[in-house]
């Protein structure tokens, strides 16, 4: 059911200024900026290779990204795994003991929907299933 590892979200105070860092020093474009109202955030990707990366910058103080930003300065948030069946892949999550913060998918970026895992249950790494929505064009 996974089957890549999707994109590493970094959460930033500002995409503006880190995205020069991504795109100046390392060469990487990005492929474009969203608002996801359902994270309270707003999102930049940049294609690594066959990995993207994406930066998070909070929309609102009591976004799940401003109280990382808060607690633990900008950084690596979250690791976000392909999965061909979202819901299947949280099923088993739950069977196997993982903490969900999302019981169902959401709406995300690029028109995919996601979930979370509590770090709390994946040894601290916030980990995220990621899948195109039924009905997305691409």
């Amino acid at each position: 059911m996974i089957n890549k590892i999707d994109h590493l979200g970094i959460a930033v105070k500002s995409i503006d200024e880190t995205a020069k860092y991504y795109e100046t020093t390392l060469g990487l474009k990005c492929l474009g900026r969203e608002e996801v109202p359902s994270q309270k955030v707003k999102t930049a990707f940049f294609q690594a290779g066959e990995t993207c990366i994406e930066l998070l910058e909070p929309t609102s103080p009591d976004s799940p990204v401003a109280k990382f930003l808060e607690a633990k300065g900008e950084g690596i948030h979250h690791v976000a795994f392909g999965t061909t069946d979202i819901v299947d892949q949280l099923a088993q999550a739950k069977n196997a003991g993982a903490r969900l913060i999302n019981e169902a998918p959401v709406p995300g970026a690029h028109g995919k929907q996601v979930a979370f895992l509590h770090p709390k249950s994946t040894y601290g790494v916030l980990t995220e299933f990621c899948c195109p929505a039924p009905d997305a064009k691409h």
